[in-house]
C-alpha cells in the first residue's frame, strides 16, 4: 500500500511536475470576464499574466469543486492505496472544504490537511510529505508531523506594485497613487493562512534588504526541508538581483536554486514584478 498526494493548483506545482513527482494535480478555475480557465492546464501562467496585464478588471478565481477531489480520491483509494490531500489555506479559499466533503465517504483511507498557505507555502509543506512519505513514515505520522511543521513556514513576497492590490480593494487608490510616487514597495506574509502586510521599502534594493532582514528575524532558513523561490510576471530579473544580492544565504547550502512562477491564486493580487521565498524557519 503506497501514500499519494492530492494537491490544488494554489500550490503552483504544475501539471508536468506533478506528474513527475507522483501527485494529482487538480486546478482552481481562474475567469476572465467570461471565459473561464482550468488554472495552469487551459492557461499558463505565461499566459495569466498576460491577460492579467491587459484586462481592465481583476479575473476571479474558483475553488476546485468536491467532484474533483473525489474522482482522485477514488482512482487512488482503488488501486489499493491511502490518499493525502494538502489543499490552499481554507481562509484563501473553500478548496480544503471541498476535499473535507469529498474525502468523508473514504474513512481513514483519505486525509485532507490544511496547508494555511498558498504559493510556495503550500508547495514546501507538500514536498515536505514526500519526503516523509519516501522515509517511509504511514499516513498518520506523516498528517501529524505536516499539522506540526506547517507552523514553521514562513512565506515573504515582495510586491513590485500596488496596482492590484488597489483593484482587490485591499488598499486605497489615494495609498496606491501615493506609494507609486514613493517607490513603496510592500512585502507580505502569510499570518494564520491570511495574508497580511508587515513592512514597506522604498524602491527594490531596499526592499530585498528587508527580505533579508526579515529572514535573519526568522531565525534563518532550515535548508535541512524544503524552500522555494518564486516570481509573477513575464520575467525574473528581479529575483534573479534578489538571489544576486543574497547570495550569501545561499550560496553555502545550495548548488542551484529551483525557481517557479507565481500563479493566479495570489498573482491576481500581487500583480506582475512581485518575488517570494518560502522557507521553514530554523
Amino acid at each position: 500500500m503506497a501514500i499519494r498526494f492530492v494537491v490544488d493548483s494554489g500550490s503552483d506545482i504544475l501539471p508536468e511536475e506533478a506528474r513527475q513527482l507522483g501527485i494529482i494535480h487538480l486546478p482552481l478555475t481562474v475567469t476572465f470576464g467570461s471565459h473561464a480557465y482550468a488554472d495552469a492546464v487551459d492557461l499558463s501562467h505565461r499566459e495569466f499574466y498576460e491577460k492579467l496585464v491587459e484586462s481592465s478588471e481583476l479575473p476571479r478565481t474558483s475553488q476546485v469543486p468536491p467532484a474533483g477531489f473525489e474522482a482522485a480520491f477514488r482512482e487512488i483509494t482503488e488501486a489499493g492505496d491511502t490518499a493525502i490531500a494538502v489543499t490552499v489555506s481554507s481562509k484563501l479559499s473553500g478548496t480544503y472544504q471541498s476535499a473535507v466533503i469529498a474525502a468523508a465517504e473514504f474513512g481513514s483511507r483519505v486525509r485532507v490537511i490544511d496547508s494555511e498557505s498558498v504559493c510556495v507555502g503550500q508547495r514546501i509543506l507538500t514536498l515536505r510529505g514526500l519526503e516523509l512519505a519516501n522515509a517511509g513514515l504511514d499516513a498518520d505520522a506523516i498528517v501529524s508531523t505536516l499539522e506540526q511543521e506547517r507552523k514553521q513556514i514562513r512565506v515573504l513576497a515582495l510586491l513590485d506594485t500596488l496596482e492590484y492590490l488597489k483593484r482587490g480593494g485591499r488598499i486605497s487608490a489615494a495609498t496606491a497613487f501615493a506609494g507609486s510616487l514613493l517607490s513603496i514597495k510592500p512585502v507580505v506574509t502569510l499570518d494564520d493562512g491570511a495574508i497580511s502586510m508587515i513592512g514597506k521599502a522604498r524602491g527594490s534594493r531596499q526592499g530585498n534588504n528587508l527580505l533579508r532582514e526579515l529572514i535573519r528575524h526568522c531565525g534563518g532558513i532550515n535548508f535541512e526541508k524544503p524552500f522555494a523561490l518564486a516570481y509573477s510576471g513575464l520575467s525574473d530579473s528581479l529575483l534573479q538581483k534578489y538571489i544576486a544580492d543574497s547570495s550569501d544565504l545561499w550560496a553555502e547550502h545550495a548548488d542551484k536554486l529551483k525557481v517557479t512562477t507565481v500563479g493566479c491564486a495570489i498573482g491576481s493580487h500581487a500583480g506582475p514584478g512581485a518575488i517570494a521565498v518560502a522557507f521553514f524557519e530554523n
